[in-house]
C-alpha cells in the first residue's frame, strides 16, 4: 500500500505568478497543482518567456479574458508525472509545452497540408482541453482558470500530451523555451508556410520576436533581399543580427506610400509578404507590396480591433495570394524537433532573440519591458 502511495502522483503545493484581474500586476502566490488525469502529464517549468499574446490576455476585460487566471504559454520544462494513457512520456523528459495541439492522427495531422488538428480544435479555454476544468487552485481552495491549455507563469503546470513535445535534452532551456511559440511562428512561416526560395524577396511588417523570427527563417531558406518594415528606428540596427538586409520606417516616407517603395526597391514586389503586427491596414500594405504573377502574403498578426481585412479585388486576378497562419504552419510534434535539430547543427540561430532574464518573483518587469519596446524575450526563471 505504501508503495502505490509513492507511485500516484499528489498534489503540489507550488508559486505561480497569478493573475487577478484585467492589466493588474501579477501576484506571486502559492498555489495548488493537481495530478495528472487520463492523457495529461504534470510538468516542472523550468524557464518560460513573456509573449504579445500573454500580453493581450493579461489586458483582456471580456471573455475569453477570465480571470483569475495563471497565463503564459512559452516554456520549456521536466515530466514530473504523467496520468494514465500518457505512455509516449516519462518522468525526467525534456518538453515544450505548445498552445496549438498534434493529435496524430486527424485527418489534418496526418495531411502535410495543415497544422490545425481537427480532432481537438484550437480554442482559448479557460480550463483543460478534454474535460473542461481547472487543475490549479489557490491557497485557500479556489479555482484558478488555465491559459492556452498551458500556464507557463507557474512552477508546476498540467497539460494535455497533445499539446507536449519532446525535445532533445542537449537544447540550453532557455532556447528551447522560444521554440514553444515565438522562434516557431516565425521561422515557420517562412520555411514551412511561404516555403521562401534561395535569391527571393521579402518584405516583414513589423520586427517583433514573430518579425524578426521571420527573418532568420528567410536567412536560412537564402532569401537575397529581406526587408524590415516598423516605426521603431531602433529595429534597423537589431533587425541586421537577423537577417534584414534592407529597413524602412513608414514614418520617413513623406507622403510616398511604403508598397511603392518596397515595389521600386524590388523590381515589381517583393515575393514573399509577412504581415506580423495585427493590423488590418498594415495587411493591405502587405498585399499592395507583393509580386504580381507569384505574390504571397503571409498574415502572422491576429487583428488587434478586429477589423476585417480589406485588399483590392481586382489584384487578386493578377496572381496574388494571401494566406493565413497559425503557429506559423508548424506541425509541433514533427517540426518542433527538427527546428531544435537546426540549433544543434549550428544552422538555427536562437542566443540572439533573448535581451533579458528574471525570476519569477520580477515577472512584472518582463511585462514593463515588453510594454516599452525594449526586449524581444524575456526569459523568466523559475529558480532564480
Amino acid at each position: 500500500m505504501e508503495n502505490q502511495q509513492q507511485q500516484a502522483p499528489q498534489p503540489i503545493r507550488c508559486k505561480a505568478a497569478v493573475c487577478r484581474a484585467a492589466g493588474e500586476p501579477l501576484a506571486i502566490e502559492e498555489i495548488v497543482v493537481d495530478p495528472p488525469k487520463a492523457y495529461e502529464v504534470r510538468i516542472r517549468i523550468v524557464c518560460t518567456s513573456l509573449c504579445h499574446s500573454d500580453v493581450t490576455f493579461w489586458r483582456m476585460k471580456d471573455f475569453p479574458g477570465i480571470f483569475p487566471r495563471i497565463i503564459g504559454h512559452e516554456a520549456f520544462g521536466v515530466v514530473e508525472s504523467v496520468g494514465e494513457h500518457a505512455g509516449e512520456f516519462a518522468a525526467g523528459d525534456a518538453v515544450v509545452p505548445t498552445f496549438l495541439g498534434q493529435c496524430s492522427e486527424c485527418v489534418d495531422c496526418r495531411s502535410p497540408r495543415s497544422n490545425m488538428c481537427s480532432r481537438y480544435r484550437f480554442a482559448v479555454r479557460p480550463g483543460m482541453p478534454r474535460d473542461g476544468a481547472t487543475r490549479f487552485s489557490d491557497a485557500q481552495g479556489r479555482p484558478l482558470h488555465h491559459f492556452l491549455g498551458v500556464s507557463s507563469f507557474a512552477e508546476y503546470t498540467v497539460v494535455d500530451v497533445n499539446h507536449v513535445v519532446k525535445v532533445n535534452p542537449a537544447m540550453p532551456p532557455s532556447l528551447a523555451c522560444l521554440l514553444s511559440c515565438g522562434a516557431s511562428t516565425g521561422v515557420g512561416a517562412a520555411w514551412k508556410l511561404a516555403k521562401v526560395e534561395p535569391g527571393s524577396s521579402v518584405a516583414i511588417f513589423g520586427l517583433g520576436a514573430v518579425g524578426l523570427a521571420v527573418a532568420e527563417g528567410a536567412r536560412i531558406c537564402g532569401a537575397s533581399k529581406i526587408i524590415g518594415v516598423d516605426i521603431n528606428p531602433d529595429k534597423h540596427e537589431l533587425g541586421k543580427k537577423f537577417g534584414v538586409t534592407h529597413f524602412i520606417n513608414p514614418k520617413e516616407l513623406g507622403e510616398k506610400p511604403v508598397s511603392q517603395v518596397i515595389v521600386e526597391m524590388t523590381d515589381g514586389g517583393a515575393d514573399y509578404c509577412f504581415e506580423c503586427i495585427g493590423l488590418a491596414a498594415l495587411m493591405n500594405d502587405a498585399f499592395l507590396s507583393s509580386r504580381e504573377g507569384w505574390g504571397k502574403t503571409i498574415i502572422l498578426g491576429v487583428e488587434m480591433h478586429g477589423a476585417p481585412l480589406s485588399i483590392p479585388s481586382r489584384q487578386i486576378l493578377h496572381g496574388k495570394s494571401v494566406i493565413g497562419s497559425m503557429f506559423g504552419g508548424v506541425k509541433p510534434k514533427q517540426d518542433i524537433p527538427i527546428l531544435a535539430d537546426k540549433y544543434l547543427n549550428k544552422e538555427l540561430e536562437l542566443d540572439k532573440f533573448i535581451t533579458h532574464e528574471v525570476g519569477l518573483k520580477d515577472i512584472n518587469e518582463a511585462f514593463d519591458l515588453l510594454l516599452q519596446g525594449k526586449s524581444v524575450r524575456c526569459i523568466i526563471w523559475m529558480n532564480k
